[in-house]
């Protein structure tokens, strides 16, 4: 049997009717940029996570470049962020030509670790950043915290948290600005690249709605510099059809997830921990082995699919020499990154699936002692 990682396929499937007479209703009235689709999400979207403004964005990495902007960080400014996550993280803070500052992250939910990014502040540092690393919301409420304490920025990376929630408040609702991505295998995805500029501040989404369409707060007015970062009205059409099943698709990511933890049990592996007054959005189920790579291979050679979010720590990039970072600089993301496997995951996975990877992985636990 085969048992793919993902699956877009059995998701626009299930949608197909649903996603053609949206899809087609753009067709027909040619509003391909922006427009009314879009407006619609960007309503139904905030509605959904209890925001007050949303800015829909062609990509999630657009979201981040507009809120380093939007909280003027410039070229001196530091940014403490985690080496542990996708690189647009940092890229937002290199577009705006401040410093990434790394700090270690917690071992247990792999996002920031609060008492480093203490640790980490300078008199240059200007914002934070962290990650919602693998749908698991960070302790944004500590980071908040540190931020009041020190006058600093904050910035949200909600990409991989669509839904989570912490103490019964979804994410996206704590800091000024947060961003979202909605790539296609993100909770809620796409039919293509899409994002979002989340905030409560209806200042900051006035000068949001201008900076992602060339700086324009009227037409042919460019008040300054802006960007080319509309949503297309197509992924929008798209967005609006999956939203209305969002929670159902987390709830079976939920379902997916609890089952690994029960097959999983009392095997030497790091399994995924949901802490109290947290509620993860589980976009990955996310294990940790020390001998990753074996494992893999052994899952290979079965059919079964994984993957590896994040092999290389951000600070140990090559785009990111210039930092000066040596291994062993972060020695808890560096270990995590050698061990992170994550097992097939997605909505529309069957239970069944859950309990072939486990007794595959089981198998290879019992000859591997």
């Amino acid at each position: 049997m085969n048992i793919p990682y993902f699956s877009l396929s059995e998701q626009n499937n299930s949608l197909r009717a649903e996603l053609n007479a949206a899809i087609n209703s753009v067709l027909d009235s040619g509003a391909f940029c922006l427009g009314p689709e879009v407006d619609a999400f960007e309503k139904e979207f905030a509605a959904w996570n209890g925001s007050r403004h949303v800015l829909a964005v062609n990509s999630g990495t657009s979201a981040l470049h507009l809120a380093a902007l939007l909280l003027n960080i410039k070229p001196g400014d530091e940014v403490i962020t985690t080496p542990f996550t996708f690189a647009a993280t940092s890229w937002a803070i290199s577009y705006v030509g401040a410093k990434p500052v790394y700090a270690d992250i917690d071992p247990v939910t792999y996002n920031l670790d609060p008492a480093k990014i203490k640790a980490a502040i300078t008199p240059k540092t200007k914002a934070i950043l962290p990650v919602h690393l693998y749908g698991h919301p960070c302790d944004i409420e500590g980071i908040l915290k540190i931020a009041a304490e020190h006058d600093l920025g904050i910035i949200e990376d909600a990409a991989q948290a669509h839904g989570a929630t912490v103490s019964g408040k979804k994410v996206g609702n704590f800091a000024p600005l947060t961003a979202f991505s909605f790539y296609p295998t993100k909770n809620l995805g796409a039919v293509g690249e899409g994002g979002a500029l989340v905030t409560g501040s209806d200042d900051l989404a006035r000068r949001a709605r201008a900076l992602r369409n060339h700086g324009c707060y009227e037409r042919y007015r460019h008040d300054e510099v802006g960007y080319n970062y509309r949503m297309e009205g197509l992924q929008g059409a798209a967005l609006r059809v999956k939203l209305k099943y969002l929670d159902e698709f987390n709830r079976k990511r939920r379902a997916l997830a609890f089952r690994y933890t029960e097959k999983l049990q009392g095997l030497p592996l790091t399994l995924p921990v949901e802490l109290p007054n947290n509620r993860a959005a589980w976009h990955l189920y996310v294990i940790r082995a020390a001998d990753r790579d074996a494992l893999s291979r052994h899952l290979a050679d079965r059919g079964i699919g994984s993957a590896v979010h994040y092999p290389i720590p951000l600070h140990l990039q090559k785009a990111y020499a210039h930092l000066g970072h040596q291994p062993g600089d972060f020695p808890v993301a560096e270990q995590i990154a050698r061990e992170v496997l994550a097992l097939p995951f997605y909505p529309e996975m069957p239970l069944e699936h859950v309990d072939i990877v486990s007794a595959a992985i089981r198998k290879f636990v019992t000859f591997s002692r």
